[in-house]
């Protein structure tokens, strides 16, 4: 058991064990599928990655933009992409996961429940990691990316050419 700084009040903390979680961030529609599993094996990715194929349109290639995770890179990952020649992995250079969208998404999650959140059981926490999902899901908005060149807003010490 913990005490506060103040003094006034305590708190315990109890770990009931811990969860993985894929997401998958579909850009067009901004809608994401998860799936919790005890673990972050490959045969578990490989199970959700089947999940992501099921739900898309019979010719439409997909592209997954995923971390350097070892679980990733495995034999049995690499029987899936046989088997599976529409699906393309994109692999973000290591320490960049600021170029990966859902990077932001988990960020949000955090925030929004796993932070503030009172779990009593790892299947609880699941529960809620699923009813989270569908309620972002349900009102989720296209990706919109944007790029502006921000050279007209750079401003230097430097004269112009005009001497001004």
């Amino acid at each position: 058991m913990e005490s506060s700084e103040s003094g006034g009040e305590s708190f315990e903390y109890y770990r009931h064990g811990t969860l993985s979680l894929y997401a998958a961030l579909e850009t067009a529609s901004g809608r994401v599928h998860g799936k919790t599993a005890a673990r972050h094996t490959s045969q578990d990715f490989v199970g959700f990655l089947k999940e992501i194929v099921a739900q898309c349109p019979a010719r439409q290639q997909i592209h997954i933009i995923l971390d350097n995770l070892s679980a990733h890179k495995t034999r049995l990952v690499g029987e899936f992409l046989q088997h599976n020649p529409r699906v393309h992995f994109h692999f973000t250079p290591t320490y960049s996961s600021w170029l990966n969208q859902v990077e932001l998404w988990f960020g949000k999650i955090e925030r929004d429940l796993i932070a503030r959140g009172v779990f009593t059981s790892v299947a609880d926490l699941a529960r809620k990691i699923k009813r989270y999902i569908n309620a972002y899901s349900a009102s989720a908005k296209p990706i919109q990316w944007k790029y502006s060149d921000p050279s007209p807003r750079i401003r230097t010490n430097e004269l112009t050419a005009t001497g001004h």
